[in-house]
């Protein structure tokens, strides 16, 4: 079994973070190629003008250089030094303007001076520079140089797609965003994440059949949905991974069903986890998961997270750095993503095959001579929970939210009788 390492999630994390991504364009593609470094991914390109539901695939942008210069000359606000600087599809500009002309185009955090925000307009053709508020509070009363070397045409919107196929065609799909710039948490941790469980199933044996899909936010999934529509039914569990990274407790949002498997499946990994957690109800607001449970789709997908979306300071700032996401933070959700498929692999249903009172445990090897209610520990326990339940309505996980123990435990019962013979899976 592959066991992943915090630095090798938080090197690759290291890798992306200097890409200028948006929803299109060659920061995207060159995201996607270092991802197969580490999983066969395979990459799509959806022209600019096709049409997925109520929605129009946009025109690529790219951008090559922006800065602002003042009167001497000198780059003040520079693109080169953070791709945070311009708002994402920005269109081209090279004028010269006096500071009242500029500043309606300048964004900036007055209640975290040091830090430049994160903005975009993908839907409305303007421009803008980001900047911190000690940036603009110095800039004097003079002209100043804008450029923003950028383009805004007919192009494509490109997503990732990784499918491994198990021993049933059910699927279960992992979503994750690529669109944001040099953004750690939010959202290079759920890259990072996604990509290593992906790799290590690869190296699995699977029941199930997973597609993995790196999309940019909300186009993406609209996108990928309407062209995958007649496959959709495929899919039986399904979780959004986003903001991974930080120190915060996990946190997972709710599908929309609310009651889904994977709901259950993930509720218990993180109560049985040893560490502090929070479950939310479902909202059509957030990350991607409100494209997949939208009412036409109304998936089983949930999202796990860490801190939420807006709410810690450092949200779609540049304070989002490699020094706010932590390897420890990174490793611990992703063997939470671990255990959260080896829970979906290992949930079967069984039926025990000595119904008629308890079977002779001892003479099996799998009951201790030991007396009292008290002694006994608990993975026998866990045998007689799984033989008393396991009766064809039961699954593995109902015997374990039952029985108030680890799905692991009860899992491992499951085995030691079904190697004796006194369980059959029901199919």
């Amino acid at each position: 079994m592959i066991e992943i390492q915090g630095k090798e999630l938080y090197s690759l994390v290291e890798e992306l973070y200097p890409i200028c991504r948006s929803i299109t364009g060659d920061g995207v593609r060159e995201t996607l190629r270092k991802l197969q470094k580490y999983i066969a991914l395979t990459t799509h390109e959806v022209p600019t003008g096709t049409q997925v539901f109520d929605w129009t695939v946009p025109k690529e942008w790219n951008i090559r250089d922006a800065y602002i210069k003042d009167g001497s000359g000198e780059r003040i606000v520079d693109f080169r030094k953070s791709n945070l600087h311009v708002m994402s599809y920005s269109i081209p500009v090279r004028q010269t303007l006096s500071l009242e002309e500029l500043k309606p185009h300048l964004f900036s955090l007055p209640e975290h001076p040091e830090w430049i925000p994160y903005r975009t307009s993908y839907h409305n053709e303007q421009w803008g520079f980001c900047l911190t508020h000690q940036q603009l509070a110095e800039l004097r009363n003079e002209e100043y140089e804008v450029c923003i070397d950028s383009s805004l045409e007919d192009g494509a919107l490109t997503y990732g797609e990784y499918y491994l196929p198990g021993e049933i065609a059910d699927e279960v799909l992992i979503s994750c965003h690529i669109c944001h710039p040099s953004l750690c948490n939010d959202n290079l941790s759920g890259i990072a994440v996604a990509t290593f469980l992906a790799k290590f199933l690869s190296t699995e044996a699977r029941r199930y059949s997973y597609r993995f899909v790196f999309l940019p936010g909300t186009i993406g999934p609209i996108t990928w949905l309407c062209l995958n529509e007649a496959q959709v039914e495929k899919i039986k569990h399904g979780l959004v991974l986003a903001l991974l990274g930080d120190a915060g407790p996990s946190t997972y949002k709710k599908s929309r069903q609310g009651h889904a498997e994977v709901d259950r499946i993930v509720a218990h990994v993180l109560q049985h986890s040893g560490h502090p957690y929070k479950i939310v109800d479902f909202s059509p607001y957030g990350y991607d998961e409100r494209q997949y449970c939208s009412p036409g789709f109304n998936l089983p997908v949930g999202n796990l997270m860490r801190t939420p979306n807006g709410c810690f300071p450092e949200y779609h700032t540049s304070a989002d750095n490699l020094d706010f996401v932590k390897p420890s933070s990174l490793a611990d959700s992703w063997k939470k993503c671990r255990s959260v498929v080896e829970t979906l692999e290992g949930n079967r249903t069984y039926i025990n095959q000595n119904p008629k009172c308890e079977p002779q445990l001892g003479r099996r090897g799998l009951y201790r001579a030991i007396s009292g209610q008290a002694e006994r520990g608990q993975q026998e326990m866990a045998i007689f929970w799984v033989l008393n339940l396991s009766d064809g309505t039961h699954s593995l996980l109902d015997i374990a939210e039952r029985a108030a123990m680890s799905f692991p435990v009860i899992k491992t019962a499951a085995d030691a009788l079904s190697a004796h013979q006194l369980l059959k899976e029901k199919f």
